[in-house]
């Protein structure tokens, strides 16, 4: 997969209908509905080992999961809407397993925890340090980008159980590894590693289809997570979007990060703001990549990165996600949810 630049040439966009981003891409207008999307389903990929995969993984489509050894069930991540985290549980259920008494957020972000209180009390919300800091400060965040959607019954629920750098459960007899990546996708992440299956919920620090997306996070140091990723050699892997994959995911995100990057670099030293850079940038093989609107806000956090900011550092959340509905032909970007 190449990662060539040709900055003389507009960026280009997803042709699938149901994730267009713009009235000059190969979909109809994103003013339009979006186009319904199937409903979630669920993959056993090894025994008691489950994926809840939610199509088609745009905006506000998460994927979550579980694990059970039939005593016990832990639970990782929950989903954007009351009535998708009552279907999480209802699967569940359907399955044989019994009620979750723990639940894993991957991260803050309103997609992957918006659905918490369907399982707590009765389940223990486990999550970085950071993941229930920015959760808090964060509120109900996806009310704000998305008004229209109809969540349901939304009672922010923030992990009351908290590490740093990690932490091992156990569901039965089922190893299951908390790791702290550092500042990645954002400052809270955790990656879910069960050794034994060699299989890892990556939460978003993997798209799979879709485009990165690291502007709450850092550039530098989602690289930094994929090595990490790398070094765990799991076979499967569940990313925080997208059908699930295998280590061989771990290249095309590397590609397209180092190409933001060095997009990045050339767009700072000309004077040139991410808006501009991304408008004429040649996504070359990253053009088949979903919600490549995101490219904008990539470049707002590596702009403040050569700047000297650090990880995490926070940014002015209107002007990215106001710079990437301009990439979406001047409107807000859909959630499908």
């Amino acid at each position: 997969m190449g990662d060539e630049t040709a900055p003389t040439t507009p960026a280009q966009h997803s042709a699938d209908p149901a994730r267009s981003t713009g009235p000059d891409a190969d979909g109809p207008d994103p003013a339009a509905p979006p186009a319904a999307v199937p409903e979630p389903y669920l993959t056993e990929l090894a025994p008691g080992v489950h994926a809840f995969i939610q199509p088609d993984g745009g905006w506000c489509l998460n994927n979550a999961g579980f694990v059970t050894d039939g005593d016990a069930t832990l639970v990782v991540d929950t989903a954007a809407t009351e009535r998708r985290a009552r279907l999480l549980r209802r699967r569940i259920a359907e399955s044989g397993a019994p009620a979750p008494r723990t639940l894993v957020n991957t991260h803050h972000h309103g997609d992957h925890t918006y659905g918490n209180a369907v399982f707590a009390p009765e389940a223990t919300v486990v999550g970085h340090a950071s993941c229930r800091r920015e959760l808090l400060a964060a509120g109900h965040q996806l009310h704000a980008v998305w008004p229209e959607v109809e969540y349901g019954d939304i009672r922010l629920t923030a992990p009351e159980v908290t590490y740093t750098d990690e932490l091992t459960l156990h569901t039965g007899d089922i190893e299951v590894r908390l790791l702290h990546p550092g500042v990645a996708h954002t400052t809270g992440d955790t990656l879910v590693w069960l050794p034994r299956q060699r299989l890892v919920y990556a939460g978003d620090l993997v798209f799979h289809g879709g485009t990165p997306f690291v502007l709450m996070g850092s550039l530098t140091g989602s690289l930094r997570a994929l090595e990490l990723l790398r070094s765990l050699d799991a076979v499967t892997v569940v990313p925080g979007h997208g059908p699930v994959t295998g280590p061989e995911v771990y290249e095309g995100i590397e590609r397209y990060l180092r190409f933001v990057g060095r997009l990045a670099q050339e767009g700072r030293a000309a004077g040139r703001t991410p808006l501009e850079v991304a408008r004429e940038a040649d996504l070359g093989p990253f053009a088949e990549l979903a919600e490549s609107e995101r490219l904008v806000a990539n470049l707002h956090r590596a702009y403040a990165e050569l700047a000297g900011a650090a990880p995490g550092a926070p940014l002015d959340p209107i002007a990215a996600f106001g710079d990437m509905a301009a990439m979406n032909g001047g409107v807000p970007m859909a959630c499908h949810a």
